[in-house]
């Protein structure tokens, strides 16, 4: 399908409420594989971004801004008018930057293993450099040598689960370009925290409490900034926990996509409203475990972001 000029690869299956899937960085439709089997009565909409899978790469690099548009543009080709929004890791922050662009497309926000940018807490500098290379989609000994560590929760230790995965992640690897593109727009945009207040859909942030690429504070700012918003953690899991058919999120999003009206929803009532003093907690835990350049940059960046509303009175 040609999509703003780009041939994407997209593939819809299932029945029911519609639910659009936006994916980590280099990472392509198939590693979705564990949802089809979780959400049942669920339209299931995934597509490989550019540069990813069996997409197109595109000539010029595309910003937050620019990839939020191809995805809503994506939608007009499909013709949803409105659905879920499910965002994983640097497709977390697509899903923001689409909330924002497009709100009345966005019925409901699933935001997992995400942060909001520049602004949140970076992981170690020995995981920015894994991520910084696609070499974990080509090789699978140095894939199956750094995972446990980079990924956290059931890679540490499940040799069964990490190599299923790695057959799913080296069929349809990034290209060299469509990675670095990807990486550069992360790295450019200024991040979400200046303006997180203005999405208006009902977001569930989900994270599991070891995900080294992704500390649990960036949770907590995603789900403090934003005004309709609960945090549920997943104790013992990672950054894989969407792809991991044993992880008790899958449950938790059913009952947060599935119900009427969100507050009726088992998730949202055993979901963490996040206030400032869990915040300022989690940062002073996070932050202090990253003590490098970026770290420091992204800490200078959240002191000049505006701080979260007040919290509702009980």
């Amino acid at each position: 399908m040609r999509v703003a000029g780009l041939r994407l690869h997209v593939r819809e299956c299932g029945n029911g409420r519609p639910l659009l899937l936006i994916n980590g960085i280099g990472a392509h439709m198939d590693m979705w594989a564990p949802m089809e089997d979780a959400l049942p009565g669920t339209r299931l909409i995934a597509f490989d971004a550019p540069g990813t899978g069996r997409s197109q790469t595109p000539c010029v690099p595309l910003t937050m801004e620019l990839l939020a548009s191809l995805t809503e543009q994506l939608l007009d080709r499909l013709e949803y008018d409105r659905v879920d929004v499910l965002g994983y890791s640097f497709g977390g922050l697509i899903a923001q930057f689409l909330a924002r662009q497009a709100p009345d497309r966005v019925r409901r926000l699933v935001l997992a293993a995400t942060t909001p940018g520049w602004g949140g807490v970076p992981g170690s500098m020995w995981t920015l450099s894994q991520m910084s290379t696609p070499l974990r989609y080509y090789w699978r000994p140095y894939y199956e040598s750094v995972i446990g560590g980079l990924m956290g929760g059931r890679a540490r230790t499940d040799a069964g689960f990490v190599r299923r995965h790695g057959d799913a992640r080296l069929i349809n690897p990034p290209s060299p370009l469509g990675y670095l593109y990807q990486a550069l727009a992360m790295s450019a945009s200024p991040g979400t925290l200046g303006w997180l207040d203005e999405v208006a859909a009902d977001t569930l942030v989900v994270t599991g409490d070891d995900d080294p690429v992704m500390p649990l504070a960036n949770a907590l700012l995603l789900a403090r900034h934003i005004p309709s918003a609960r945090l549920f953690i997943a104790r013992g899991e990672g950054h894989m926990l969407l792809m991991d058919d044993l992880s008790e999120i899958f449950g938790v999003m059913r009952s947060f996509l599935g119900a009427a009206g969100v507050e009726r929803s088992r998730a949202w009532q055993d979901a963490t409203e996040v206030d400032d003093r869990m915040l300022e907690d989690a940062l002073r835990v996070d932050g202090g475990l990253a003590v490098n350049p970026t770290a420091l940059m992204s800490a200078w960046a959240r002191s000049l972001s505006p701080r979260p509303r007040a919290a509702p009175a009980p």
